[in-house]
């Protein structure tokens, strides 16, 4: 099946609200849990950046985990980042949670001013958004510091529609209707692992790409 892009930014009132009140504790722990386990620890002010942040639930997670590190969040979508910006100050978070607006390959004033700096870069269901895979690899390379640790989720493409309708009705079955519609066009969006594989080789970036669960894929390493 052949890729089929949708909107690269989720700003209307009614999508973003179902986002913001959606529970993805489930998947989103399980994916955690991956990167935490491959980067238990970093050094003390390790500076940290997480594309594509959405509501800041990854933001948050990644906080909480490395205590003494601040993060960097970037999301293009103002509507997603004044849910970010709300979880963030009811987490008590905001000395160690920044939040930039950004449409990659713009990285804000934020992400320009520290290029280079960042010694761990996290992102989660961004990459299917983007039109240009591309600009998701430019802006690890840009952002990442000597030997800096990347580690990307997403969700991988499905062989068919049939495949992605059942997917939909195995995670999603009890959502609101915009969330099922979302999702399905989510999968259809999605990359292959091998489509991925293809994008790093051009950008000669060492890391490794792997399939997590039966919709989801990770990709994991240092920039050399």
């Amino acid at each position: 099946m052949r890729r089929r892009t949708e909107p690269e930014l989720m700003v209307g009132a009614e999508q973003v609200s179902a986002y913001a009140s959606a529970d993805f504790d489930s998947a989103h722990s399980a994916i955690m849990a991956e990167c935490f386990a491959r980067r238990p620890t970093l050094p003390d002010d390790t500076l940290i950046a997480d594309l594509g942040c959405g509501t800041g639930d990854i933001a948050l997670r990644v906080a909480r985990h490395y205590p003494r590190s601040c993060v960097h969040a970037f999301d293009g979508s103002d509507p997603m980042l004044e849910c970010a910006r709300l979880a963030v100050d009811e987490a008590g978070l905001g000395a160690r949670v920044e939040l930039q607006s950004a449409v990659l390959p713009e990285l804000g004033d934020l992400g320009e001013a520290h290029l280079g700096g960042y010694g761990f870069i996290v992102s989660n269901s961004l990459l299917h958004h983007l039109h240009d895979p591309g600009v998701m690899w430019d802006a690890v390379r840009r952002l990442s510091g000597p030997g800096g640790f990347v580690f990307v989720a997403d969700l991988r493409r499905p062989d068919d529609e049939e495949q992605a309708r059942a997917c939909v009705a195995r995670y999603a079955s009890d959502e609101p209707e915009i969330l099922r519609r979302d999702f399905y066009n989510s999968l259809l969006a999605a990359f292959t692992v091998d489509e991925v594989r293809e994008q790093l080789a051009e950008r000669d970036l060492p890391l490794t790409v792997e399939p997590l669960g039966d919709r989801h894929m990770i990709v994991v390493g240092r920039v050399s």
